[in-house]
């Protein structure tokens, strides 16, 4: 779990730097409350727009509103190759960005240039305070302040804005990051699914061939919509009402080799069946209450799924009456420490739920031996963008 640990403490540097910024920024500006309500709506858009990652069309939409925060003639901001955008009156200075910020992208260090030459007649600009923009210890950019003077308390001030924009663009980056480890975790739960899963379902489905050819054929077909639900284009969401139609596949073919042993109740409020869900998030829960509720237990089990509304969140639950599992074993299936390949599906939802979601989306179990098993998950029903 140590990058949910360094996922958390880079959001939460990121907000200090924004509270410390904004908070000084405010005290040099000498401004009463009603500005200070502009500043920080200014710099919510900013944010808003910077948290999109460093491009053409994020730094086209950030700029304007740097620019009010910092009260420059003029800001542009750069990547390491060219000029992404620019606010305030060109006099020809624009296309001397890169000129100018060839020194902080090589140094990583604000530099101050108070001797422009403008050919412009009446161009106020005489200053251009440069600060680069760093992104985990890399940089990636630079914001440029143009100025008539390049006093103290501006060079001050665009530094300080610079870094809380690196913030932003931090967090961009860890987003990105986010996606990109649910996309791994995806994949690596289909590789976990295909040989303990079909195994069991081509051997249970070969028993019916000679015996019962219909249902063998029936098994088949949920067998293969099963596997097309599994296997098809890497998409990180669903709706739960899609993600339950394949868990009935699912379970029709454990219905099969368990027979009555088998007693399922699955109750679902209308009003989550089209909440989006993480792909594939409910299946291996289920299947681990089938393994831990049913096999070795001669009586069989019972396994509960239940989804409610909860006002802004879907709660859903998988539930068994097994042989549990002891709360120390769970501790180490989520933190990633438990040997072999025990509790993989519990860990790999667990971790896609927090990439998602953020880390307050982690599963939570209920367990104990011989107590049977519980797993809650909390959706959030409404998400700004996506994956």
């Amino acid at each position: 779990m140590l990058y949910v640990a360094t996922a958390a403490a880079s959001a939460l540097t990121a907000l200090c730097c924004a509270a410390a910024v904004l908070w000084r920024l405010r005290a040099r500006r000498a401004v009463d409350t009603e500005a200070t309500r502009t500043i920080l709506r200014t710099a919510a858009l900013a944010a808003t727009d910077l948290r999109k990652g460093l491009s053409r069309d994020s730094a086209r939409l950030a700029v304007r509103h740097l620019r009010a925060l910092v009260g420059g003639r003029a800001v542009a901001l750069v990547d390491t190759e060219s000029l992404l955008a620019w606010s305030g009156p060109d006099a020809g200075h624009a296309a001397a960005s890169m000129e100018f910020a060839a020194a902080s992208l090589r140094d990583a260090r604000p530099h101050v240039d108070d001797r422009l030459d403008c050919a412009v007649p009446g161009c106020p600009v005489r200053a251009v305070i440069t600060v680069p923009l760093v992104v985990d210890g890399t940089v990636v950019g630079a914001l440029l302040v143009f100025t008539e003077f390049a006093t103290a308390s501006l060079v001050d001030a665009a530094t300080e804005l610079a870094h809380w924009a690196s913030g932003q663009l931090e967090l961009a980056e860890l987003a990105e990051t986010r996606a990109r480890l649910a996309d791994v975790k995806l994949r690596a739960l289909r590789l976990q699914i295909s040989p303990h899963f079909v195994y069991n379902c081509l051997t249970t489905i070969a028993s019916f061939v000679r015996t019962d050819p219909v249902r063998a054929r029936g098994l088949l077909l949920d067998f293969a919509d099963f596997a097309r639900y599994s296997f098809r284009g890497a998409r990180n969401l669903t709706t739960l009402d899609e993600e339950l139609r394949a868990i009935d596949h699912y379970l029709a073919l454990e219905r099969a080799r368990f027979g009555d042993r088998l007693r399922l109740t699955v109750r679902v409020a209308p009003e989550v069946l089209n909440v989006e869900v993480p792909f594939l998030c409910l299946q291996p829960l289920v299947e681990n209450a089938v393994r831990h509720g049913l096999e070795g237990r001669p009586g069989g089990g019972s396994i509960s799924v239940i989804a409610r509304d909860a006002g802004a969140e879907a709660r859903i639950s998988v539930e068994d009456d097994g042989a549990g599992i002891a709360p120390d074993h769970v501790s180490a299936i989520l933190a990633g420490r438990a040997a072999g390949s025990d509790g993989i599906g519990l860990a790999n939802v667990d971790e896609r739920m927090r990439a998602m979601f953020g880390d307050a989306y982690g599963l939570v179990v209920e367990t104990e031996r011989d107590a049977g098993t519980k797993v809650n998950l909390r959706i959030p029903k409404f998400r700004h963008g996506g994956h």
